[in-house]
């Protein structure tokens, strides 16, 4: 009896695979990963752990079965995080605006005008920033989490329940925000009223008048339908959207080094692979607003005279960052800014 209990206990536990989501059959060693997103099927982090699954399991002959979950699937995403944390899930595409309260450097993604206006640019600083992918990912790792890759999902724009073309037509405007604090302070600069809101209730939220704007990817703003509910979509271009393909770092370390070489190949690969989706999507969801006679959107673009307007606006909040929220001195983010003028942008 106390041999079949234990045959059980293992069968149940994965067998001989320590924790890392492996079993043994016949065909030798196979693992069994699960992968959350903070969107939904279709949408482009969705699209791109779909396709690190499909490469993952052409290289490996089939050993890597990688299960991919849309927002949702396992709750919010504050609840993905958590997951990815505590190894319920080895993997996960998340936003840094969701970790801010615990890795406070990585607010810096929410400073506006920080990146270049070039998204190619962009993309480019981010693979190969030393501030991002050494010193950055050393903090998150401090809370279980090895970002692996930064990618863009594109330009952030505005849609609003009221034109916006200057700061002043933020003033009072009940605005969206992600949790991080550092976006709070962002839009408090333009004179807006920020509020943290879950993508899941975002809809209803802007429908309802709950609030009033909110910022996004243009694939999004199209995919998700914001734009019926708003009547203006603002081309700001004052941010990117950037997403983390993010692993749990005691899981990571503990696959041998042929698995680890393997994720990270791809994770490589996809870089283009996601530039690419992104632009896609993002160009496509474009003619689809503008489209749209069903739910007319007003599109107003921003030219460089009133990006400025905003830029000068903005700027302050990278002193709050480094005297409010970065627990090193700002020392991330100089580096960062470094970086991004040695770009040439």
């Amino acid at each position: 009896m106390t041999l079949v209990v234990l045959g059980m206990v293992l069968a149940a536990c994965g067998g001989n695979g320590e924790g890392d989501g492996s079993a043994s059959g016949d065909g030798g060693e196979t693992y069994n990963w699960k992968f959350v997103t903070e969107e939904i099927d279709g949408q482009v982090q969705y699209e791109y752990a779909e396709e690190f699954a499909k490469r993952m399991n052409e290289k490996t002959d089939g050993a890597v079965n990688i299960d991919v979950y849309e927002f949702g699937g396992l709750g919010s995403e504050t609840d993905q995080v958590e997951q990815l944390q505590s190894g319920t899930v080895e993997m996960a595409v998340m936003s840094p605006g969701f970790t801010g309260n615990m890795v406070k450097e990585g607010q810096l993604f929410a400073l506006h005008f920080l990146f270049p206006d070039s998204v190619e640019t962009t993309q480019q600083i981010l693979n190969d920033s030393e501030a991002l992918n050494t010193d950055l990912r050393e903090l998150y790792e401090e809370h279980s989490i090895s970002p692996l890759s930064y990618w863009t999902e594109g330009a952030m724009q505005w849609t609003s329940s009221r034109a916006i073309s200057e700061p002043a037509d933020f003033e009072g405007l009940k605005m969206r925000t992600q949790t991080s604090p550092l976006i709070l302070e962002s839009y408090k600069a333009y004179g807006a009223d920020p509020q943290s809101m879950s993508w899941g209730e975002l809809y209803t939220g802007l429908d309802q008048g709950t609030v009033e704007g909110q910022e996004n990817p243009i694939f999004f703003i199209g995919d998700a339908s914001f734009h019926e509910v708003q009547d203006y979509m603002t081309i700001s271009n004052h941010n990117n959207y950037v997403a983390m393909t993010t692993v749990n770092t005691d899981w990571y370390e503990g696959l041998d080094e042929e698995m680890q070489s393997t994720i990270d190949e791809t994770v490589e690969e996809m870089q283009d692979w996601v530039f690419e989706e992104q632009k896609k999507q993002n160009e496509e969801y474009l003619e689809v607003i503008k489209n749209d006679t069903e739910n007319p959107t007003e599109i107003i673009e921003l030219n460089e005279e009133q990006r400025n307007a905003f830029r000068e606006k903005a700027a302050p909040v990278r002193d709050f960052y480094r005297e409010e929220v970065s627990t090193v001195n700002g020392e991330i983010l100089d580096k960062l800014l470094e970086e991004i003028d040695s770009s040439g942008q």
